[in-house]
């Protein structure tokens, strides 16, 4: 009876992410309480939470999320007309397990990966 996942990645800098997260992808931060250390934020029905975690070596860190999308061209587009860091490996491609998927790294190296099924007619 799962409903719902909320991941949990690791940030350094709770002004940095958020404004990363706000400032580009276009999140908001959820609740009423600004809870020292941690940070939750959301956009359409995707919800993200951070946890601090000053030590983090940003090179070492392997947080990852795949988050489903709609309209993935537009999204990508939004982005790059945003100036928006695409991950060099990661750019908008066909992939051969059915999804148009594109990748990005957060200022912790969180990789965010976004993905939408390709149906063919």
């Amino acid at each position: 009876m799962l409903t719902d996942i909320h991941p949990k990645l690791p940030m350094r800098n709770k002004f940095v992410t958020r404004d990363y997260y706000m400032s580009h992808l276009g999140f908001h931060e959820v609740g009423q309480v600004d809870y020292d250390g941690y940070l939750m934020l959301q956009k359409d029905q995707i919800q993200l939470h951070f946890f601090e975690f000053k030590d983090l070596n940003p090179l070492e860190n392997y947080g990852q999320v795949y988050i489903r999308t709609k309209d993935i061209a537009g999204f990508y587009q939004s982005l790059l007309d945003k100036q928006v860091k695409i991950h060099p490996n990661g750019p908008l491609e066909s992939k051969p397990w059915g999804q148009k998927e594109f990748s990005l790294l957060d200022p912790d190296h969180n990789l965010l990966t976004f993905g939408e099924a390709i149906f063919s007619k």
